[in-house]
């Protein structure tokens, strides 16, 4: 037995368990947030190894930002923790029920999804949320973090193994795997006996290899090429402030925007404004030739890889469209389904927006930076579903069960 099948036994022991810890996991999960915040130093010590090693070999700023912690950062991670623990807890909460006419008692319920395996990138927080929502909901994981974070990683995963077992639930419902070779990722793609679903969070590439890898079931996430389509009638301020906040409060989130549309009616007012904004941080532009018209030759010629990358970093596609309805084939064909928004004073159009556009989240005149579990009062989440099976959005405590039937009788038979 390999050591990762060790570790999916152990998840799988763990997960039984967890099935029916009731209150423990409340316990444990408030446990796990005051062990946090009390051991803050030895997690900002283990991440200052992290980063020191990051900007040695050259990481970009956006990234290094994500894979910064602070004493506030190391807070908020703890305050998730306590808003996790403060939800209604799922499991056993009845969906759905209802009596045969032969006297069966037939309930829908909600379950733990069993084991679930995490891989990730250079956001240690992850660590903490996913091992909570994991926790509340029922389930064990087994967590493959980036090796760039792998110091946070591990002082974070130990902090909180040892809070879980001071409870009484077992520390193998959370585990790390401490190897970050590709090898590993592959063996965890293949660990069938023991995952009952893997969840990718991070860049296009690593949720591509997972997805076209895995022989474990997938919960695809995380990849946000966001637009925001100014229309005609937009109050040119609020666009430029919503867009100025979509892309620079965090660039290197997927919720951040990587391209905005700007109908050709209200292009010479609105881009002017836009840029002034976004000149604040610097922020690169990539333009088509109606936009080089109007804002000059600081705007770079965009090419047709522009409409499908995600930056996450200082740097913004712009496009002018003829129209809504251009600007609806644009996202159709360059949306990674994650988060779209239109700026607009036309009830109609908004609406149209709303419902023509294939997204997990859909806004109208409002910052796709919301696009988030605990902006959505959701607590923290383990990602944002792009796909439209198991889970779609962002994926909280409840996104992280499953249903089974209860049945109840009096010795019917068929």
């Amino acid at each position: 037995m390999t050591e990762l099948e060790h570790m999916g036994q152990k998840a799988k022991a763990a997960a039984r368990i967890l099935a029916s810890a009731g209150a423990k996991k409340d316990a444990a999960l408030l446990a796990a947030a005051a062990a946090l915040e009390k051991h803050a130093g030895k997690i900002l010590a283990a991440n200052r190894e992290d980063t020191d090693a990051a900007r040695a070999s050259g990481m970009r700023p956006s990234m290094l930002d994500r894979l910064t912690l602070t004493e506030a950062r190391i807070h908020s991670m703890a305050e998730g923790v306590r808003q996790i623990a403060a939800q209604a807890d799922p499991i056993g909460s009845v969906l759905e029920g209802h009596t045969n006419a032969n006297g069966l008692k037939i309930e829908k319920v909600r379950v733990p999804l069993g084991v679930i395996g995490m891989i990730y990138e250079a956001r240690p927080n992850v660590t903490a949320d996913a091992a909570a929502l994991c926790l509340k909901a029922g389930n064990a994981v087994i967590l493959r973090g980036g090796k760039e974070a792998i110091q946070s990683n591990t002082a974070i995963a130990e902090i909180l193994r040892e809070a879980v077992a001071g409870e009484g639930l077992p520390e193998d419902s959370i585990q790390l795997i401490r190897d970050t070779t590709r090898e590993s990722s592959i063996a965890l793609m293949n660990l069938t006996g023991y995952l009952d679903v893997l969840i990718p969070r991070g860049g296009a590439g690593l949720i591509r290899s997972v997805v076209e890898n895995s022989h474990v079931p997938v919960i695809e996430t995380g990849v946000g090429n966001c637009h925001v389509f100014v229309d005609e009638t937009a109050d040119v301020d609020m666009a430029a402030s919503i867009i100025f906040n979509a892309k620079t409060s965090r660039p290197s989130v997927c919720n951040a925007i990587e391209t905005i549309l700007v109908h050709k009616n209200i292009a010479a007012r609105a881009l002017p404004a836009v840029k002034a904004k976004l000149d604040e941080k610097n922020v690169e532009l990539r333009g088509c030739e109606r936009t080089r018209e109007i804002l000059g030759d600081c705007v770079i010629p965009a090419v047709e890889s522009d409409w499908s990358e995600e930056y996450l970093d200082y740097i913004l596609a712009i496009k002018v469209v003829d129209s809504l309805d251009d600007a609806l084939a644009h996202i159709a064909q360059y949306s990674s389904g994650h988060s779209e928004a239109i700026v607009t004073e036309n009830y109609r159009n908004a609406e149209r927006f709303l419902a023509e556009v294939d997204a997990a989240a859909v806004y109208v005149n409002a910052s796709t930076r919301f696009t988030d579990g605990g902006e959505f009062g959701l607590g923290a989440e383990i990602g944002i579903s792009t796909q439209k099976l198991h889970a779609r959005g962002p994926m909280g405590v409840n996104e992280l069960t499953s249903t089974k039937f209860i049945i109840r009788g009096g010795g019917q038979i068929r």
